[in-house]
């Protein structure tokens, strides 16, 4: 029998920590070290169904998985894998959904929290998720931090076992919630050597194995890890977007009232949107109509919008361009205010004439530092893209406004014949800090101007 088993017969982590007279942090380290110390058995052999024999049998302490091994034979205890296209075999503890093998771009993530609002961000269609924080489930989950209606992201990777929950707020535990999105998640990996893989070698082809089987073939991973096309050159805005709808909810915190007088009719494009960057456009006082990626300039215009969104998403900006940059194009021809984040960021300038490219690290969690060369404030922004504009290629009509301090690559525009501007990060901020909801209300401010301008021409 092993410890998770244990544990499970004897009601979980708080009833097992209440029977044995410890805290929660002890059971933690009882499913690290895959044993429970000696001197508590007399309590455990009071639980029905729990023998001696059973409490022998838990795999000792020198069985724990090892977090990175070379070979293909998995280590005792491990029921997991993590491959890599390099050959790279990290070993784990499975949980969530089983999986015989997601494979995607491995990426991490700096985030100290927000890691469902992380895993649900469409953005990360195509992605294994690496979470440099090792405490990743202590909230739990709940029904309100999702950003979109599935989780996008392929799978979770962490650190440390997944303990139960400790807020008020959690309806589920993590690896209970990742059971009803159908994806899988690996334990006990040494999340900072992946990082260091990461940054040394740039983005990296990976896929994640929980058989229900317990039977892990690395060798077949491996082929499948490098037969893998990569995220260049790949639409998923197609995959993530959804249909057309009405949004009408607010965020759920804010110090800033909603506005309610004289509010504008906004087309947010869906390439993958997160529903907070909605619940921000509703609360700087926009009526917003969601449309799906593929939605044509005529089908937009016919809507009458006094200003265009366009969202954050996932893929290569280049692929998704070949049918939402023509609709762009088509907006701004009609001269209506466009704002666009993150993907959205990246096809207004190619709308505009620059280029994208595929970054050597991708930006990634919720403590990016980022100048606006306007105000030469610096901001602390969320980020998640591993694509980025080249301002090489952005025409003399189009000035940089954002500046990344990490790397200096772009993180802003402005064309300065267009009321078109866009950032490269996300204002919305779910989960990180949030310096620039000012955006949203810089684009109701240009809408506002235009609706002043046109009533005084009318009277004129």
């Amino acid at each position: 029998m092993d410890i998770d088993t244990i544990i499970d017969k004897a009601g979980g982590a708080d009833k097992i920590a209440s029977l044995t007279g410890v805290g929660l942090e002890a059971v933690r380290k009882w499913r690290q070290s895959r044993t429970v110390p000696t001197k508590h058995w007399p309590a455990l052999l009071l639980v029905p169904g729990i023998t001696v024999q059973d409490l022998t049998d838990i795999n000792p302490p020198t069985a724990t998985p090892k977090e990175m091994d070379m070979t293909n034979t998995a280590p005792p205890g491990a029921n997991a894998a993590l491959v890599l296209a390099d050959g790279t075999i990290l070993w784990g503890r499975g949980f969530g959904a089983y999986s015989d093998g997601s494979v995607g771009e491995l990426c991490f993530s700096t985030g100290m929290t927000g890691y469902q609002e992380t895993l649900t961000d469409p953005s990360f269609a195509g992605q294994i998720v690496t979470f440099t924080f090792p405490h990743i489930g202590n909230v739990g989950t709940n029904t309100d931090d999702d950003e979109a209606a599935a989780m996008a992201a392929l799978g979770a990777v962490v650190k440390e076992d997944i303990t139960t929950p400790a807020n008020w707020r959690s309806h589920a535990p993590f690896s209970a919630w990742l059971k009803t999105q159908n994806r899988p998640g690996i334990s006990g990996i040494d999340t900072r050597a992946i990082t260091r893989i990461l940054r040394e070698k740039g983005p990296q082809t990976a896929i994640l194995a929980f058989p229900e089987n317990g039977q892990i073939d690395t060798t077949a991973l491996l082929n499948s890890a490098k037969s893998w096309p990569g995220l260049e050159g790949m639409d998923l805005a197609k995959e993530v977007t959804r249909p057309k709808r009405s949004w009408t909810q607010g965020v759920w915190e804010n110090n800033r009232p909603e506005r309610t007088q004289n509010r504008r009719r906004v087309v947010a494009l869906d390439y993958g949107a997160k529903d907070n960057i909605l619940r921000c456009l509703v609360t700087a006082g926009c009526d917003v109509t969601v449309l799906p990626a593929t939605a044509t300039g005529a089908e937009i215009l016919e809507l009458a919008p006094e200003g265009v969104f366009l969202s954050n998403g996932p893929g290569d900006p280049a692929a998704t361009g070949t049918y939402a940059v023509p609709a762009i194009r088509a907006v701004l021809d009609a001269n209506v205010p466009v704002f666009g984040i993150c993907l959205g960021h990246q096809l207004l300038a190619q709308a505009l004439g620059g280029k994208t490219y595929k970054l050597d690290r991708g930006h990634r969690g919720a403590n990016q530092p980022v100048k606006d060369l306007t105000t030469g404030k610096v901001e602390i922004t969320s980020q998640n893209h591993g694509f980025a504009v080249d301002e090489k290629s952005l025409p003399a009509d189009v000035k940089v406004t954002h500046t990344s301090l990490f790397d200096g690559s772009n993180e802003g525009i402005a064309s300065t014949t267009k009321d078109a501007f866009s950032v490269q990060y996300h204002p919305e901020a779910s989960p990180g800090p949030s310096d620039s909801f000012y955006l949203f209300e810089r684009f109701v401010a240009v809408m506002d101007r235009r609706a002043t301008q046109n009533a005084a021409s009318k009277e004129a």
